[in-house]
């Protein structure tokens, strides 16, 4: 199995050769079944552990809908990116709110 790195930009899509890389990674694989049989039981203590840990990452991937007002020149500079330019607006309002840099701008 390979390690396979790109640089995307936001909104980007990857290279044609580098997801060709990856569909053929991905079916190489595939030719090697996973062996459970080697993996140990867990305790009662670790199910409990895994499923606080796949609660507390499903609470954060789940994004809340929100009513937003914006001017048309701004949201036509997204919807001009394509398909997934809410996903792409969420990115950089998310990035803005977690650098103190940017926020302290516009205090």
């Amino acid at each position: 199995m390979a390690i396979i790195e790109s640089t995307v930009k936001v909104g980007q899509k990857p290279p044609k050769e580098a997801l060709k890389r990856i569909r053929k990674e991905i079916k190489e694989a595939a030719k090697f079944p996973i062996n459970l049989e080697d993996a140990p039981e867990l305790s009662p203590e670790a199910l409990k552990e895994f499923a606080h840990l796949a609660a507390e990452r499903n609470r954060q991937k789940k994004r809340q809908v929100v009513t937003l007002r914006l001017v048309p020149d701004c949201l036509s500079k997204y919807k001009s990116l394509g398909k997934g330019y809410t996903s792409i607006m969420a990115d950089v309002l998310n990035y803005a709110a977690n650098n103190p840099e940017i926020l302290s701008k516009f205090r």
